[in-house]
């Protein structure tokens, strides 16, 4: 089906303008939009995952992430982002430990409790699976990292609904209303794998520096309210996973630069 036919229903049902060139991701399938005058964003899942993520989108209700305006079946109306700040573009230029503050503060709303069950859930620890076959078949870090997650998934702690992909390009400017996730997963797990995302994230340059990264176990820990320690365990587990994930699509150079990270975090830990 082409992407035209694709939004074409949703476009009708909730009398849509487009207002902007289709975005693709690998799991949705985006176009910006206006209903009336207000712009919005129409998202399309075209996987079963996505389609989860949207009902978690509408479970939060606008309290730390883009507000759901319709929603339908593998269709979701979201509030757009009309802001022209960028948490990377601050990362990147100066303000990192501005940006990270910011992304802590949206994942403290998102945890935070609600009035209502949430929408069906998987859990944290089969997310590994990669991890376990990576730590089985090239050991080193990743039998480290594999080692600290198992650790900290046998006694979890602050169990929490959780984001699951939280990153500089997730938390967008929507400008009177502050910054608001988007794109979440549906997992549930304890909170600071949430903020290790934070330091690991691989569209980062600077994640793999060694000031950097010492610096932001500083901001996001105070930030985040998480113990050091805690904290750089997840930071060593979530960098062997990411690590994992990437070998599995031979993305060796990303696959590298999250070891990297990890292994800071266990000379860290080792300190």
């Amino acid at each position: 089906m082409a992407d035209g036919d694709l939004f074409e229903p949703w476009l009708q049902r909730w009398a849509l303008v487009p207002d902007g060139a289709p975005i693709i991701t690998p799991g949705s399938r985006l176009l910006p939009v206006r209903r009336g005058d207000t712009p919005a964003m129409l998202k399309v899942a075209v996987d079963a995952e996505e389609k989860y993520g949207n009902l978690l989108m509408t479970w939060w209700d606008g309290d730390g992430a883009a507000r759901v305006l319709a929603q339908h079946q593998n269709g979701l109306l979201l509030e757009r982002a009309m802001g022209r700040r960028s948490l990377m573009h601050m990362a990147l230029n100066g303000e990192d430990d501005a940006a990270s503050r910011i992304l802590c503060t949206a994942l403290a709303r998102l945890h935070a409790p609600r009035p209502t069950p949430p929408p069906p859930l998987v859990e944290l620890a089969p997310w590994f699976a990669s991890l376990r076959m990576a730590a089985a078949e090239q050991g080193g870090v990743y039998r480290r990292s594999l080692q600290t997650a198992e650790a900290l998934l046998a006694e979890p702690q602050e169990v929490v609904v959780l984001h699951g992909d939280m990153h500089h390009d997730n938390v967008l400017d929507f400008g009177p209303r502050g910054w608001l996730a988007i794109d979440p997963k549906r997992v549930r797990g304890e909170r600071g794998y949430d903020y290790a995302n934070l330091i690991c994230n691989p569209e980062l340059p600077t994640a793999t520096d060694p000031e950097r990264f010492r610096r932001q176990v500083e901001v996001i820990g105070e930030a985040a309210g998480l113990e050091r320690r805690r904290l750089l365990q997840w930071v060593l587990a979530f960098a062997g996973l990411s690590a994992a994930w990437f070998l599995e699509d031979d993305e060796q150079t990303a696959a590298a630069g999250q070891l990297k990270v990890a292994q800071l975090a266990a000379c860290a830990l080792d300190a």
